[in-house]
């Protein structure tokens, strides 16, 4: 139901040249052994409006969880925010992962693209919207979604256990405008057993899924900003699950210019995505 991601020589041949050459030549320093370099992936922002009392959303959530788990588009990485909208909740299920908060945003949107809130809906980049069932058309908006210019952004973890990151940006577009810079937590591996509503009886398997999300601040004149941000993590959230999302969103346009994405139950400590 809808509602309005020098060839070798083998072991003979050089005996019989070892012994010549070892006269001749000094042994050469060690080189260094070279890593291959690994192109950075340009990350790209899936928001997924959703709600577990929505009988259209499991296979939403099944494509979005797909494209997170194997990145099948070359040169992209797909960053999933689940944002569950509480709307869904009088009709016989409350999802436990739904917020009114993911609501007013989906809302905004709204207003911006100028038709009514609906499920399942992602918005890529906060610039397209469309059907996040659609797995082939979804795959497209983000390659596309890709392939415009970007804010340096780096995100690095700051003091014991993760308890807080640091964020930068710096190198906006030319013409960007003001723009707010959002910090999500985001908890991979959550399912719901959904007890009543249009999906009752079934195992609810999610994407990513935001358990929260806030303004750090906005984007200076120079178009630059940084700040060492506070994590509040729940008890109940699964650490080695966790990821920090900074988004840099124009304000006006809600154009998002600049992601980077940071997992929080890793040895990894710094993103940085040119």
């Amino acid at each position: 139901m809808k509602i309005i991601f020098l060839s070798l020589l083998g072991a003979g041949a050089l005996a019989g040249v070892a012994l010549p050459l070892a006269g001749m030549l000094s042994p050469e320093p060690t080189a260094p052994t070279l890593r291959p370099t690994v192109p950075a992936r340009v990350p790209v922002v899936v928001e997924l409006f959703t709600s577990e009392g929505c009988s259209s959303c499991p296979a939403a959530d099944a494509a979005l969880r797909e494209l997170v788990a194997t990145q099948p588009i070359a040169g992209v990485e797909v960053v999933a925010l689940g944002e569950h909208v509480d709307y869904w909740n009088r009709l016989g299920w409350k999802d436990p992962f739904s917020a009114a908060q993911f609501t007013d945003r989906q809302r905004q949107y709204a207003a911006h693209f100028g038709n009514g809130s609906y499920t399942p809906q992602a918005v890529v980049n906060g610039q397209t919207e469309l059907v996040a069932s659609q797995r082939q058309k979804l795959m497209a908006t983000v390659a596309q979604a890709a392939q415009a210019p970007r804010a340096t952004v780096s995100l690095a973890r700051s003091g014991a256990a993760a308890v807080q990151v640091r964020v930068q940006v710096a190198s906006l577009p030319a013409g960007t405008q003001p723009s707010q810079v959002l910090l999500a937590l985001t908890e991979t591996g959550l399912s719901s057993q959904v007890g009543r509503g249009e999906n009752a009886g079934r195992l609810l398997r999610h994407a990513p899924v935001v358990r929260a999300l806030r303004v750090l601040g906005t984007t200076d004149a120079a178009g630059t900003f940084a700040a060492t941000a506070p994590l509040q993590l729940s008890a109940q959230w699964q650490p080695q699950h966790l990821r920090a999302v900074v988004l840099v969103q124009e304000t006006a346009s809600r154009r998002v210019v600049g992601v980077a994405s940071l997992a929080l139950g890793t040895n990894e400590n710094v993103a940085v995505q040119p």
